[in-house]
């Protein structure tokens, strides 16, 4: 640790940073296209579904993807190590990939019935894979530094810069198949990309040394090839279950499943409690742990609004944006990119001034970043609002609306969410980090579904949702910021 401390990060940041990149050029890819895709005509190879119907599809997947990494991170805990959990969450998002391509290139041979089954049976295969891979990459990355190394936070942004660049490769390329081309291309180019993450983590699984390996184990070393009959055999389990739970619940009636969900949902609450309440010990611990469930609740807030990027603004793009530049039309997945491009051109300047301002013993702690984050959030928010009215008087706006939006949307971000997974590594306890990891994830699960789920809701009471969100996030952000004392002095000593 000495020595990685004098020369920098250590070579496994890197490692995971690709790893990373591919599996989000993979999920944001999908992603771009997902709406675009239901609510395309039947005759153009979609579903034909409306606003709000692809909404809510949205809203559940997106929601579920965030919820599973408890799963996952319990798993690699108590069972697998993090690394095992990591390649087999690669390989079965890739089939759920490749089971959406075949929903789109068999579009016009399969029942429509039995087109929406494999489409749901793909997203709900990339539900359970993200689940098992998402927490314990970003935990793996933890493990490599002490909780008060200031170069943590620094590693994080990095690694968040792995992500964005998947973000941005992901629509430019796997959008601009399915919008252009076939959807089932900008599907499988997703699918593919899921594959090349797992095989350079594997080519370079020598830089982890010691870290993710299975509970009990030790000592530098790769997985072997018994390590690969247990990956191979989970992914092929986990594969069948979903689709025998999916035939299952096809064939229940709405009223039986209803209550599975509610029971579900409790027993899963109930049973992460359990498991948090067993593993958290003495003073310190506890109170480390009630900042992190503050922080997950203020942290739905912000991405209740910021999420709206594949859902309301996507939809923005394609009936209220002139996207016309001469005689090309930019294609509506193609505004998915300035978040992440935005994000590789500032991430490095927040890493850089982080570690700034701890030298001027300037730093702001979590929190109160948290709550600028929110304050950025209103503010973008703001500018959506007043598009949104301009757009209700029946013209196309500029595209620099969403520009605007989303940078700013992006500044909020970066005080929010690789703070928030560096802050999960140093507040967790030990035992307890991909759990922990999970739980955080949750509150982006929560983010996701009312994201999606607003504009139906907030329509009933004839509310607009922009404005709302504006309110929320700025009203959250000062109520944080009141908050930041208290929350500072529980954190027990962590930064």
């Amino acid at each position: 640790m000495e020595q990685n401390t004098k020369k920098g990060h250590p070579k496994a940041l890197y490692t995971l940073f690709a790893t990373e990149m591919w599996e989000r050029f993979s999920y944001y890819g999908m992603r771009a296209l997902l709406t675009l895709y239901l609510t395309a005509e039947l005759v153009n190879g979609g579903f034909g579904l409306n606003r709000e119907e692809s909404l809510a599809i949205y809203g559940i997947f997106t929601g579920l993807v965030y919820l599973t990494p408890i799963l996952g991170g319990w798993v690699a805990d108590k069972f697998l190590g993090k690394r095992k959990t990591v390649y087999i969450g690669g390989l079965v998002m890739a089939v759920g990939q490749f089971l959406l391509a075949a929903s789109a290139f068999l579009a016009h041979s399969l029942e429509p019935s039995t087109r929406l089954f494999l489409f749901n049976f793909g997203l709900g295969v990339l539900i359970i894979g993200n689940g098992f891979f998402k927490p314990n990459i970003s935990t793996i990355v933890g493990d490599f530094y002490d909780d008060n190394d200031p170069r943590k936070d620094s590693a994080f942004n990095i690694f968040y810069m792995g992500i964005n660049l998947g973000a941005i490769l992901g629509p430019f390329i796997a959008g601009t198949l399915g919008e252009k081309v076939d959807w089932g291309w900008g599907y499988f180019a997703a699918g593919v990309g899921m594959i090349l993450g797992v095989l350079w983590m594997k080519a370079r699984e020598n830089t982890l040394e010691d870290k993710g390996l299975p509970p009990g184990v030790t000592g530098s070393q790769v997985l072997s090839a018994k390590d690969w009959q247990q990956i191979i055999m989970y992914a092929v389990g986990l594969i069948a279950a979903t689709l025998l739970v999916m035939t299952i619940w096809h064939a229940l009636p709405d009223s039986i499943t209803k209550i599975i969900t509610i029971v579900g949902f409790a027993a899963g609450i109930i049973g992460l409690g359990y498991i948090i309440f067993k593993g958290t010990n003495g003073a310190d611990e506890w109170s480390r742990m009630i900042v992190i469930l503050v922080l997950a609740f203020f942290n739905i807030a912000f991405w209740a609004g910021f999420e709206q990027a594949g859902g309301t603004f996507n939809l923005f793009a394609k009936d209220n944006t002139d996207r016309m530049i001469g005689g090309w039309e930019i294609p509506a997945s193609f505004f998915q990119n300035i978040n992440p491009f935005a994000i590789l051109v500032l991430a490095p300047l927040f890493s850089v001034l982080w570690l700034k301002l701890d030298k001027m013993k300037l730093n702001p702690r979590t929190p109160v970043k948290f709550a600028l984050g929110l304050f950025l959030g209103a503010l973008a928010f703001f500018v959506m609002t007043q598009a949104s009215n301009l757009a209700a008087t029946g013209i196309k706006v500029s595209p620099m609306w969403l520009v605007a939006v989303y940078i700013i949307l992006t500044l909020g971000e970066l005080m929010l969410s690789p703070i928030g997974l560096s802050m999960i590594t140093k507040l967790a306890p030990t035992k307890l980090v991909s759990v922990v990891m999970g739980l955080w994830m949750a509150s982006f699960a929560a983010g996701n579904y009312f994201a999606a789920m607003l504009e139906s809701i907030l329509h009933k009471f004839d509310l607009p949702l922009y404005p709302f969100l504006m309110w929320v996030m700025l009203g959250s952000g000062v109520m944080l910021l009141i908050l930041s004392p208290l929350l500072n002095k529980a954190m027990k000593g962590i930064h």
